[in-house]
């Protein structure tokens, strides 16, 4: 019996980033296709963020450590009619105690309400329930209190390469993101992990 022959591994990686629910990592890559060489999947997948740029209805992106497929931004109206779910969401305090942790990781309940001066802690278990924060140890100060950093999650939602890619504080713009927006939407097969909401 005579042995098929390999797909195209541009194919092999066009099919895995379709069916993948969350950004595959280049070492995710390697270890499910040992057939291939780093470099070539490494090139492939620059192959592909080309072929998906310009007028596609999808894109690859890197986000969260790895890359996916998701929608335009600009084409999530048509996106949503389809899905019949309203657009991720959240309140300016939810915003707001989110780029704190963001931005000044691990940070504590009390140190995030002392900046915003309100209680944080319904705003906090949110998005914890979420899966966009995560308890990440406890302080080293009387009481030890409950640390709080970002998620991978987080990072996956906001398209976010690391943390790294945070834009600096100095450029931000609070009217240059409405509420809620975010960079495009995930070719979820399904709902992702904690839902849409």
């Amino acid at each position: 019996m005579a042995t098929q022959p390999l797909p195209s591994l541009d194919a092999v990686l066009d099919a895995l980033f379709f069916v993948a629910e969350r950004p595959l990592a280049l070492a995710e890559l390697v270890r499910i296709l040992p057939e291939f060489p780093p470099a070539e999947i490494r090139a492939a997948i620059g192959r592909l963020e080309a072929k998906y740029g310009g007028e596609s209805g999808v894109r690859l992106r890197e986000a969260a450590g790895g890359w996916r497929l998701e929608t335009r931004a600009d084409l999530k109206d048509w996106v949503l009619r389809l899905k019949r779910v309203t657009p991720f969401r959240l309140s300016r305090a939810a915003l707001e105690t989110m780029a704190l942790v963001a931005y000044r990781q691990p940070i504590t309940r009390a140190e995030i309400e002392e900046i915003r001066g309100v209680d944080s802690s319904a705003t906090l278990r949110l998005l914890l329930d979420r899966k966009l924060l995560r308890v990440a140890g406890r302080k080293e100060v009387p009481g030890r209190p409950i640390l709080y950093a970002t998620t991978r999650h987080f990072l996956e939602i906001f398209g976010l390469k690391d943390l790294a890619a945070l834009p600096a504080l100095a450029d931000l713009d609070q009217e240059a993101v409405p509420d809620g927006e975010q960079p495009g939407l995930p070719l979820f097969r399904q709902e992702p992990p904690g839902g849409w909401d």
